[in-house]
């Protein structure tokens, strides 16, 4: 497996740690948790959406959680019923526990379980105070009286 030194990209950059920690992460070659399956949709410019599929999971089995950064997702089956008698089994009810790391002013806004479907709608909601603003740039007094004296020799 090659691996990557990042540290000349940790001199020249303020504020990327969290994404290189990501990229470190990766090339780790950690195991890919693939259960359950899921999809993560782009519904719009800020809104995505992450649907689950969770069949036999009823809703007190499944616990969302976002901390900081990272959405969990847990599912834990509630014991079986005595003297059930399967002739097969084949829809999976095993634990699981599925991590999701969001980018900064990520917002889980609802979930809902629909046809064996977990359903997490997400927002990016971007504060004003770091939203692109214009700034004015100033010009000195003595050189403001220059410009209006350039400025009425012109007119």
């Amino acid at each position: 497996m090659r691996t990557y030194d990042l540290s000349p990209l940790y001199r020249s950059t303020v504020g990327f740690d969290r994404l290189f920690d990501l990229l470190d992460s990766a090339g780790r070659g950690e195991p890919v948790n693939n259960w359950p399956p899921y999809n993560i949709e782009r519904l719009g410019e800020d809104r995505y959406r992450i649907a689950m599929a969770v069949a036999g999971f009823g809703t007190d089995e499944i616990e969302t959680v976002q901390q900081g950064n990272v959405l969990t997702v847990t599912g834990q089956k509630k014991p079986e019923e005595e003297g059930r008698t399967f002739l097969h089994r084949g829809i999976a009810t095993r634990a699981f526990k599925q991590a999701f790391n969001l980018v900064d002013h990520v917002k889980v806004t609802g979930a809902h379980l629909e046809n064996g479907l977990l359903q997490i709608e997400l927002q990016r909601e971007v504060p004003e105070a770091l939203k692109p603003r214009r700034i004015e740039i100033a010009v000195p007094r003595a050189a403001e009286g220059a410009l209006q004296v350039e400025q009425a020799k012109a007119a």
